[in-house]
């Protein structure tokens, strides 16, 4: 028989009454998370609710949960548990995990003001293991490239061979991408189109903008689906005509990652997960020098903090400053001549305005300054600007005129480079010199 299986025979093997009160804790979430995430704090807790059974049979109410004869030996226990699934030792991240269900249970139930609450905090903050801080996997440009061509020129199951081109071409996690419905495509004025991507991981609905060739593979999409009923809707209950569906019934998962297991193998790559056409729709993005916030809204990025493990692939600064270091280095091992060795701006900027690079930019009176991100912004930029000793005349407006419209412009560049403080440090500059432009001509 199909459907969920309930709590009661999930966590059947639970001592009462910790069987109960964690039975309790899960219909409570039930109200406020989603189906899959109530399940995955179901499996969690189960697993704590085991080893208590093992250790403690006696203990009765979770409110007699000690951390000494408890929650530390459990803790200890998580680096030797195993996966029944594959009979390895469970990942660091797997134990992050049941760290955080069971802190999230006795938090909840102690402000929730339960009964069964423990009368102290058991679990700390440095009792989560430290995850790995991996850079996202993306495709090479050559395995990118073979990959679409496999799944463009010899697809096997075209449904599901258009699914993953559009997945790559738009950065969808593939829960995004098979509740694409029919009419996801919105044209506006002026701005083009745009796909209308559904409520997925974070609970956001986001748009991403769409050119002609992702608009042809859409046109070809809907030439290949067939036609039938609206179907109930995974995440909104009402019906819906969804993009991807085949003789009624919508396209799976599993159909998808057949296709490209097979796309992959044929293109000679090896083993190839869906999300990492995502990682390397992101990275592509990058490398092209889109900004922080663009990348956020793109991706559906709830913080920055998500978006910048991409940013920390291929950082354009810091290759610069490499180069750079590379070059007057070089200089310095062939030049016996005392003395600083300056680089040419041109070498610097690479022929742009100075006022595009990625650099640490000041707009002085008589010139500019260029420093590394890493050196951070010079303590004495602009030191006589904001000196209250300071003063200025009306021959100076001119100076003073354009000196503010490019600490404008500097403070727009760092906002687009998500670089906060340094545009409020252009933003004060902008300030002062308004002050100073409004007192040279009351003269």
């Amino acid at each position: 028989m199909g459907g969920p299986v309930p709590f009661e025979q999930r966590l059947a093997e639970v001592a009462e009454p910790i069987r109960t009160t964690m039975i309790a804790y899960l219909e409570r979430k039930r109200a406020t998370c989603q189906p899959k995430t109530v399940s995955a704090i179901a499996t969690r807790l189960k697993h704590f609710g085991l080893f208590l059974t093992h250790i403690d049979p006696g203990l009765t109410p979770i409110a007699q949960l000690d951390r000494q004869r408890h929650i530390e030996p459990y803790l200890t226990a998580l680096v030797e548990a195993v996966n029944p699934k594959n009979g390895e030792v469970i990942t660091v991240a797997d134990r992050s995990r049941r760290v955080i269900a069971l802190t999230g249970f006795l938090t909840d139930i102690t402000e929730w003001g339960w009964a069964e609450a423990p009368a102290r905090k058991l679990v700390f903050r440095d009792d989560n293991p430290k995850l790995p801080q991996v850079l996202p996997r993306y495709l090479p440009i050559d395995a990118d490239r073979r990959l679409t061509e496999e799944l463009r020129d010899r697809p096997g199951n075209q449904l599901a061979a258009c699914a993953l081109r559009l997945q790559r071409a738009c950065g969808l996690r593939i829960g995004e991408l098979l509740d694409l419905e029919l009419d996801c495509v919105h044209e506006v004025p002026g701005h083009g189109s745009w796909l209308k991507i559904p409520l997925g991981k974070l609970e956001t609905e986001r748009m991403v903008p769409l050119d002609e060739e992702i608009l042809d593979l859409i046109d070809h999409t809907i030439e290949l689906r067939t036609h039938g009923r609206p179907m109930p809707h995974p995440r909104y209950r009402r019906p819906a005509q969804f993009l991807f569906t085949h003789h009624g019934r919508r396209l799976g998962q599993g159909a998808v990652r057949a296709e490209l297991d097979r796309a992959a193998h044929q293109a000679g790559l090896g083993h190839i997960t869906s999300h990492q056409l995502r990682h390397t729709y992101a990275t592509a993005l990058v490398n092209a020098g889109v900004s922080l916030q663009a990348l956020m809204a793109l991706l559906g990025h709830a913080s920055a903090e998500m978006s910048l493990r991409y940013g920390r692939l291929f950082d354009t600064t810091i290759r610069a400053e490499y180069e750079r270091a590379l070059d007057l280095a070089k200089q310095q091992a062939h030049t016996p001549a005392p003395g600083r060795v300056h680089l040419p701006l041109a070498d610097i900027t690479g022929g742009k305005d100075w006022k595009d690079t990625p650099l640490i930019k000041s707009r002085m009176a008589g010139g500019f300054c260029l420093r590394a991100p890493a050196q951070g912004a010079c303590t004495y930029a602009n030191i006589c600007e904001h000196c209250p000793s300071f003063h200025t005349e009306p021959s100076s407006l001119p100076i003073l005129a354009a000196q503010r419209v490019d600490a404008d412009a500097l403070a727009q560049d760092a906002e687009n480079r998500g670089w906060i403080a340094e545009a409020e440090r252009h933003r004060r500059l902008i300030t002062r010199l308004d002050h100073l432009i409004s007192e040279a001509h009351a003269g």
